[in-house]
């Protein structure tokens, strides 16, 4: 495996585990926080010298991005049928909604500048959880991704989507696994590579460092 395909890998973690996230939370209005967490600082994190250290550092399968990991191998594996349908769905329109974002330099300027106020504002709150937070990162992709033609539809209970706090969660990891689908085409990642290459993706997948 090389390091390149070891940074692909880790991009393409973070977009099937927002996926998964959302999908979880629009169904039973819970979300993994442990899960969570990685995915929201990657998008405050500004400056770091490898796609890991996005990621809170060691390259781990038990923390960090495991759940994504574990997602990506059932979809590029024999196991995909198993995989929620909707997962799967969330992943692809990720990928999908980034390639339109790339297409938009000004919206890629506003958000940058935007995730430097929020990321100011982080010292403040003693989690990057914290609703406060959470609702600014909701905010900004409400006034830049939301306003392109292609929308990710999510699906689920209203009792809980109607609900501003895991509406706001919903729409900070959509944020989240946009930088992770961003990450994952800055880094040689294409879409056909998900058919064609499945099987290199998955050899990295699976190998333990």
């Amino acid at each position: 495996m090389s390091n390149r395909e070891k940074e692909q890998v880790i991009a393409l973690s973070a977009v099937f585990q927002a996926a998964e996230l959302v999908a979880n939370l629009a169904k039973s209005g819970q979300v993994d926080q442990d899960y969570l967490q990685p995915l929201i600082e990657s998008v405050l994190t500004l400056d770091a010298p490898t796609t890991e250290d996005i990621y809170g550092g060691q390259w781990d399968c038990q923390t960090n991005l495991a759940m994504g990991r574990r997602i990506a191998r059932q979809a590029l594996g024999k196991d995909r049928n198993s995989l929620n349908p909707n997962t799967l769905r969330y992943a692809l329109s990720l990928v999908h909604l980034e390639s339109k974002l790339a297409k938009q330099p000004d919206m890629l300027s506003l958000i940058g500048q935007r995730i430097q106020q929020i990321a100011a504002k982080q010292s403040h709150y003693d989690s990057v959880l914290h609703e406060n937070m959470m609702a600014a990162i909701s905010g900004l992709y409400q006034d830049s991704l939301s306003k392109l033609p292609f929308r990710i539809q999510v699906h689920g209970d209203s009792r809980y989507l109607q609900q501003a706090h895991i509406a706001n969660q919903v729409r900070a990891i959509l944020l989240a696994g946009v930088r992770g689908a961003m990450l994952w085409r800055q880094l040689g990642g294409k879409r056909w590579h998900l058919i064609f290459k499945r099987k290199a993706l998955l050899a990295a997948l699976e190998a333990r460092n």
